[in-house]
């Protein structure tokens, strides 16, 4: 009888393991985190030292630094004060969450790199074109709607069509 308990209460201990594993999978695909922020989310980063982690402590390997700051990463998961984050090339790490900023940011994207992306005096491909970003300018996003996104950075402020961007979804509305 006593080892039909032990086994009961591991079966139990088992079931709670798996909960807890299991919770850490599912709250990257929830809509809150432990932040009670929503998860996925794009931030961007606050200094041009980010150290990136292969886990989530400061006991892990650091696996390489990004040097640019206001570069936008994609928060993946929560564990505690630690952001796993994935940037535009697709690399994946952890970073302490203070090295991150809540400030929008967008890096130009093109199917060609040697393309230019046109920056319009409204969110209309008829005004004019005020400017042309290559890609991999950063530029601050102020706004987003109907798929375009006003834009600022060094240089130029207008308007971008939304698909030209990573680091706003396809069709998120920022204000």
């Amino acid at each position: 009888m006593a080892l039909g308990r032990f086994g009961a209460v591991a079966v139990l201990l088992v079931a709670l393991f798996d909960v807890a594993v299991g919770s850490g999978a599912a709250a990257k695909d929830s809509v809150l985190s432990s932040s009670g922020l929503p998860v996925p989310r794009y931030v961007s980063l606050k200094s041009d030292h980010v150290n990136v982690r292969a886990g989530p402590t400061k006991d892990n390997d650091v696996a390489w630094v990004y040097t640019r700051s206001g570069l936008p990463v994609e928060i993946t998961a929560e564990y505690e004060n630690w952001r796993r984050v994935r940037d535009s090339e697709g690399s994946e790490g952890w970073v302490y969450h203070s090295l991150l900023s809540g400030r929008r940011t967008a890096v130009v994207t093109m199917k060609n790199k040697d393309d230019l992306a046109a920056v319009y005096e409204s969110a209309s491909p008829s005004s004019a074109v005020t400017a042309r970003l290559q890609a991999g300018v950063i530029a601050q996003v102020k706004k987003c709607g109907n798929g375009w996104c006003r834009v600022l950075g060094n240089g130029f402020d207008g308007w971008i069509e939304q698909q030209r961007l990573w680091g706003v979804y396809a069709d998120e509305q920022v204000n």
